[in-house]
Formats: structure tokens, sequence, C-alpha cells
């Protein structure tokens, strides 16, 4: 991925989270936020993806709605956001980078991730606007 697209991705992530009210940034620190260019070939191959920019985000873990005391030994609840997926999403017409699209594309996939994890359905986060 071009360097400078990058910085400017990331850029966007941080601008995005000094947006986020606390109750974000308190699911933050407990379920950490990884930034990476694309899906590796093994979570394409599980979420049965064709193509790495199909996929913007992804919440691995235990939705707090489901836990139980009885579970243990399982790895650490994470949130994924994937640059590749997120850029092709936020592209204009003539192939350029929007970038209001991208900070709301940013946006909007980070809180998807997370209501995933606080328990809400694709359905529910879809009537949220965050589908």
């Amino acid at each position: 991925m071009d360097p400078e697209l990058r910085q400017r991705f990331d850029e966007q992530v941080e601008a995005v989270l000094a947006e986020l009210p606390r109750e974000v940034h308190d699911l933050i620190k407990k379920v950490p936020l990884v930034v990476e260019d694309h899906p590796s070939q093994e979570v394409m191959r599980r979420m049965h993806i064709r193509h790495p920019a199909h996929l913007l985000g992804l919440y691995t873990g235990i939705p707090l709605i489901k836990r139980s005391v009885e579970q243990w030994g399982v790895l650490s609840d994470t949130v994924y956001i994937y640059r590749l997926g997120i850029l092709s999403k936020s592209r204009s017409r003539s192939g350029e980078t929007d970038a209001r699209k991208l900070h709301e594309e940013i946006r909007r996939t980070i809180l998807h991730e997370y209501g995933h994890h606080v328990g809400l359905t694709e359905r529910e986060l879809r009537d949220l606007g965050y589908g």
C-alpha cells in the first residue's frame, strides 16, 4: 500500500477516534482496535471472502451478552479494521479517495464492530445506520 495513502488513512482514524464518545473509548480500552492493510488469507477463507477489499472490519471474540463464567482459555476480543476495504468503499466515481466518505466509513466500521462486541446483530446495526 502506498505509504502516503496509509498515512492519510491513519490520520483519519485518529480524527474519528477523537470524535467518538467516552463510552466507545471505554470499550476500546478493553477491546483493542487493530488497523491492518487487509485481512489475512485465513480470515478470508473463514469468512468466505473472495477479495480482501470486500471486508472492512471484523470483531473477534465473544459478545458481552453471550459471555459465561464457564468460558475460559479463549483469545482476547479484538476489533480489526482494514484499510483496503474501507478505502475501496470510500472512492468517488472518478476513483479518487473522498476524504468525507473515508472519515464516515472509518467511523461506521469502528462503531459496527464494537456494536458486535456488545451483542448487536447485523440487522440491529443496519437499523442504527452502521450496517
